[in-house]
C-alpha cells in the first residue's frame, strides 16, 4: 500500500470524524449526543430572566445539535423543585437545569433539606456572572446618596428595604449594611422583584434592591433614586460608585452570584464540555445577545472558569447567609 494512499485515506478519515455528531467519548455507551430531544427545566416561573435564559439558550443548542430543546418551568421552594428533578434524571445530557445562585448555593444554607446535594448530584456546565444589583430608594425619604442613606437609617430607627426573597442578595446586604454601621434596618420580603418595586413607586418601602432592568419602572417615574451598586458597576449608570468603593467592607459586597446552567453529576464529561461549548458558543447569536443585553448581563462562560467563580464565591455565600442567623426552613 503506498505512502499517498494512506496518506489519502487518513485525511478522509479525519474529515468524516470532524462531521459526525459527537460522540460519547470515555462513557459506557457509545451513541451520539443528543440522541432525542432535550429537556431544560427552568426552576423559575415563565416570564423572568431565568426563564428567557432558558429559552435563548435552549433555542440555540436546538439549532446546532438538531434536536428540539423544550423547556420546562419546574418553579417553587427558591428553585429546589425544578433543582430535584434534573438531580434525579439519566445522567445522559438529555436533561439540563437552568437557575441561579440561590438554588446553587443558598438553598444549602435556608433549606434543612432542599432534596439535592448541588457537590454530589449536580455538575455545573457554564455560567453568567451576575449583573450589579441596585440600591434605590424612594423619593418620598429623601434619600439621595449612601450618607443619606446611613443618616435616614439611623435617625429613623427603623428603615423597611425590601428584598426579593428570604436569604436572596439584598437579604444578605441588610444584614451585612446593620452590622457595619449599627443600623437595625428591617428586610421586607416579597415574592420577585415587581410586587418590591411596587412598594417603593407607593412609598411603603424606603429602599429596595434589584435589577437594574426591574427597576426601570420606578427609576423612569421618578418614584425611585439610585444611591449605590451591590459589588459590580452598571455600564448604563457609570457614575454610581459600588458599596465597596462607598466604604463598606462586608466581603459579601466582593461576590456577583450568577444563572447558568446544571447536569446531573454523572454525566459524561465529554458531554458537560459540548454542553459547556454550546452556552459560549450562543454568546455570539442575536437573540441571546438581545436577552444578555436587556439584563445588562455578562456573557456566559466556559466549564473550567464556571467552577473556578463557583468555588471563589461559594464560602462568602454560605458565611454570610449563615450570618443571618435564620433556622433553615
Amino acid at each position: 500500500m503506498s505512502t499517498k494512499f494512506n496518506r489519502r485515506h487518513f485525511i478522509a478519515a479525519g474529515t468524516a470524524a470532524a462531521a459526525a455528531p459527537f460522540l460519547l467519548r470515555g462513557a459506557s455507551a457509545q451513541g451520539a449526543w443528543p440522541s432525542r430531544q432535550i429537556r431544560m427545566v427552568c426552576s423559575y416561573p415563565a416570564g423572568g430572566q431565568t426563564d428567557l435564559l432558558a429559552r435563548g439558550f435552549g433555542d440555540y443548542i436546538s439549532r446546532q445539535v438538531g434536536k428540539t430543546v423544550v423547556v420546562e418551568n419546574k418553579a417553587g421552594a427558591s428553585g429546589s423543585i425544578g433543582a430535584q428533578e434534573v438531580a434525579r434524571a439519566e445522567p445522559d445530557g438529555h436533561t439540563i437545569l437552568c437557575s441561579i445562585s440561590t438554588t446553587f448555593v443558598m438553598n444549602r444554607v435556608m433549606m434543612k433539606n432542599p432534596g439535592y446535594d448541588m457537590d454530589k448530584d449536580l455538575a455545573l456546565v457554564s455560567i453568567i456572572p451576575g449583573a450589579g444589583l441596585l440600591l434605590v430608594a424612594s423619593t418620598k425619604s429623601g434619600i439621595k446618596t449612601f450618607d443619606d442613606f446611613v443618616a435616614f437609617a439611623r435617625k429613623s430607627g427603623k428603615m423597611n428595604f425590601g428584598t426579593y426573597s428570604a436569604g436572596s442578595s439584598p437579604h444578605i446586604t441588610i444584614n451585612e449594611l446593620n452590622k457595619q454601621y449599627g443600623l437595625n434596618i428591617e428586610p421586607i420580603h416579597y415574592r420577585g422583584e415587581a410586587p418590591m418595586w411596587t412598594g417603593i413607586a407607593d412609598g411603603t418601602l424606603d429602599v429596595a434592591m434589584g435589577s437594574y432592568t426591574a427597576a426601570q419602572s420606578v427609576l423612569q417615574s421618578n418614584a425611585g433614586v439610585v444611591f449605590a451598586v451591590h459589588s459590580k458597576k452598571v455600564d448604563a449608570i457609570p457614575n454610581v460608585k459600588t458599596l465597596p468603593e462607598l466604604g463598606a467592607t462586608s466581603k459579601f459586597f466582593t461576590v456577583s452570584g450568577f444563572s447558568g446552567w446544571a447536569v446531573p453529576k454523572a454525566t459524561p464529561q465529554p458531554i458537560v464540555d459540548r454542553l459547556s461549548e454550546l452556552c459560549v458558543a450562543a454568546n455570539n447569536d442575536p437573540k441571546v445577545k438581545e436577552i444578555l443585553a436587556t439584563f445588562v448581563l455578562e456573557p456566559a462562560i466556559g466549564f473550567k472558569e464556571s467552577n473556578a467563580l463557583y468555588q471563589r464565591e461559594l464560602p462568602v455565600w454560605i458565611e454570610a447567609g449563615q450570618a443571618l442567623g435564620l433556622p433553615p426552613a
